[in-house]
């Protein structure tokens, strides 16, 4: 079915209303971890270090590629925030575990994020409703690709 100019319009708006929360939301959050001394990306890594893990399965949590997730981590190793430890049950892969001042940087990270919300604006529902909107555009969009 063919779509019609104000579906086409409408469909601009909302692609372009999604860009500039994006880009709105990338901004402020730079602005935090700036303060913290950390770029966005350390700063996802920190933040999804919720025990030892795997540099796979940081990256799976970091939605990027294992070989972009070293750069990141081998950055945070160098400041002493994470370190890589032999895996406990296979002796080919080593695990990543924060040190205790990146568990303080981490917890520190935490705060700012709940002092200063994206989505302040908006009340508990319709931040869920919202997440749960764009989890299913975002899902039916892999499907498509796919």
């Amino acid at each position: 079915m063919a779509m019609t100019e104000a579906q086409a319009e409408a469909q601009w708006e909302l692609g372009k209303l999604v860009h500039d929360l994006d880009m709105q939301s990338n901004a402020r959050m730079r602005e935090w971890v700036a303060g913290l001394g950390l770029t966005v990306a350390q700063a996802s890594a920190l933040r999804e270090m919720t025990g030892p893990m795997t540099m796979r399965e940081l990256a799976g949590r970091m939605s990027c590629e294992p070989s972009n997730a070293t750069v990141v981590i081998d950055k945070l190793e160098n400041l002493r925030l994470i370190e890589r430890r032999p895996h406990p049950t296979d002796r080919r892969a080593k695990q990543l575990v924060l040190t205790p001042d990146g568990a303080e940087l981490r917890e520190r990270l935490l705060k700012v994020l709940t002092e200063e919300p994206l989505f302040a604006g908006l009340t508990q529902d319709e931040q869920d409703a919202l997440q749960g909107l764009l989890k299913r555009a975002l899902f039916r969009a892999e499907i498509l690709q796919a």
